[in-house]
């Protein structure tokens, strides 16, 4: 819990795991998942709107070849942002690098020999095998590591990309909630600069002087000091440490629009100081101030639409405020600001551990009564 010039409560409860062997330290980082789609891509289109490197208006087509000729090529950044493009919500591209020995289906919604291990609230087939002409069980040249003993053809991502392509399901214009927005927004961020979006952030983090935070965490910090997220019993058949839950961004590496990022409490409370004040951080502007008033407002609020560009804001009831911004995650990570009062929350959790079906996190409320409280 902070305001705009200091941090009132850090505090660390509990231990990394129900083995209660190891507690939690304040460097010890979370997958965030989707507050990546803010604390990363988000805060990099922010900076380059701000340099004029890219535009509001630029469409997907023009800036992304491979979507030149495709139904969704006249996608604004815009619509990416505000979750307005009509694209469905996610694809499981994974999925199609497995298939099973028996010619059952992967999953089953009932237990039984064939379908022993439970994920999520199906059942795995025992029999899975994965498909060897894009994935390795050891390193080869040019391919991508998606999890510490897997690695992926890259000729994969063309199937990613034509799915993508043709995945607008939905009415343009309507709100609906999309991973496909940003990974989108990634790579048009990424053709536009010809650096990749670890790099872009980076770049940022630097500036703030943070480091606890940041894709693939291997490599920036050790594996001791990284919170264990989900035990997969699927793709993955182990207890995820140090590498990205979510199975798109494992795909593309760990680095992705809409998850990758990880990181303790103490860098995120640096990047909202800087937002609560209008972009600056300790006398630098790292945001143009107009560019922070633009994205973290609802430009959509006579539709109906309360979302931000790339910011969750929320219709205003007893819990948020109009004003309101900031994002949650499916790993059991939330933070929001209150520029009324220059009050921020940060909770991060890892709720998918054992299983992402526990939910507990949500029962009651949980986030939002702090948030209330702290507002109060």
């Amino acid at each position: 819990v902070g305001s705009k010039d200091s941090v009132f409560i850090l505090k660390n409860y509990g231990y990394h795991d129900y083995s209660d062997k190891e507690l939690v330290k304040t460097d010890d980082v979370y997958d965030l998942a989707s507050m990546s789609k803010v604390l990363g891509a988000t805060l990099v289109a922010m900076h380059l709107v701000g340099e004029d490197k890219i535009n509001l208006e630029d469409t997907l087509g023009d800036v992304v070849g491979v979507y030149k000729n495709t139904a969704i090529s006249d996608l604004t950044l815009f619509e990416l942002l505000t979750h307005t493009t009509g694209l469905k919500s996610g694809i499981t591209f994974y999925q199609s690098l497995l298939s099973t020995s028996d010619g059952l289906p992967l999953l089953s919604s009932q237990k039984s020999d064939n379908y022993p291990d439970l994920f999520d609230n199906m059942y795995v087939n025992k029999n899975i095998v994965y498909d060897t002409k894009y994935l390795s069980f050891e390193p080869k040249d040019n391919y991508v590591q998606v999890y510490k003993n897997i690695w992926l053809n890259p000729e994969f991502y063309k199937t990613v990309y034509e799915k993508i392509a043709v995945a607008n399901t939905n009415p343009r214009g309507k709100y609906l909630y999309s991973d496909l927005n940003l990974i989108l927004v990634q790579q048009m961020m990424e053709a536009k600069t010809g650096l990749k979006l670890d790099q872009l952030a980076k770049t940022i983090y630097n500036e703030l002087g943070i480091s606890k935070i940041g894709y693939n965490p291997l490599k920036w910090t050790s594996e001791q000091n990284v919170i264990p997220t989900e035990i997969d019993s699927f793709f993955r058949k182990d207890t995820i440490k140090g590498y990205v839950h979510d199975e798109a961004a494992a795909i593309l590496g760990g680095i992705s629009g809409n998850a990758g990022l990880f990181a303790n409490a103490q860098s995120i409370s640096v990047i909202c100081q800087m937002l609560l004040n209008k972009g600056k951080y300790q006398g630098k502007q790292i945001l143009k101030a107009k560019v922070v008033a633009t994205f973290t407002k609802s430009p959509l609020a006579k539709k109906g639409i309360y979302r931000g560009l790339g910011f969750d804001k929320r219709k205003p009831d007893e819990f948020y405020e109009k004003n309101n911004f900031g994002h949650t995650g499916f790993t059991g990570t939330f933070f929001f600001l209150n520029p009324n009062n220059n009050r921020f929350l940060i909770i991060l959790t890892n709720r998918v551990n054992p299983t992402r079906a526990n939910r507990l996190m949500y029962k009651d409320d949980f986030c939002p009564k702090i948030w209330k409280q702290i507002n109060e």
